[in-house]
């Protein structure tokens, strides 16, 4: 087995939302961090992980951005990160796979599947073995107690409750 650590600053973390229904606003966790233990030969037998500070949400907005971090959402003082463990990973095609695990989001843990699109391995310039992922998924942010909810005077929701998460991975093999 071969161990790959996430490179930051070739990744995004991202995750978008709908907003009173007619926009989408995108999201990002400045702060993160996975490891891919893998068998070279075949991706159905790696394992992942992964986590995110909540405390690096970024939404262009400082206002929503200090909401998010409240008790109305993730509560990022008594629940400082967001992590996710593989349980399973199944191959779809060549490219394509699907990724099962265990998303812990405050103190609820749930099991999510994700798509992955496995976008190959290179060897850098520098000699380093890389491989690139795009990972999809959604979750209702409801069952991870982000319960926040208000109503406009129409009646139309101010925050929807599906989250689409949206990943650019790329691994570096570690020596």
């Amino acid at each position: 087995m071969a161990t790959y650590k996430i490179d930051p600053a070739h990744s995004d973390v991202m995750f978008k939302v709908k907003h009173l229904m007619i926009s989408t606003v995108t999201g990002i966790f400045k702060t993160f961090d996975a490891t891919l233990e893998v068998d070279e030969n075949d991706l159905t037998k790696a394992t992942a992980s992964f986590e995110a500070d909540i405390d690096s949400v970024d939404t262009k907005s400082a206002d929503r951005d200090a909401h998010l971090k409240s008790d109305d959402f993730f509560n990022a003082e008594k629940f400082p990160k967001m992590t996710f463990k593989s349980t399973s990973i199944e191959k779809v095609s060549n490219e394509e796979y699907t990724l099962k695990g265990d998303l812990t989001i405050r103190d609820v843990t749930k099991p999510v599947s994700l798509k992955v699109d496995f976008n190959g391995d290179v060897v850098d310039p520098w000699g380093m073995e890389r491989k690139g992922f795009e990972i999809n998924g959604k979750i209702n942010r409801k069952d991870f107690g982000l319960k926040w909810s208000a109503v406009t005077e129409a009646g139309g929701v101010v925050v929807a409750d599906e989250v689409r998460l949206v990943l650019n991975v790329e691994m570096i093999k570690q020596a």
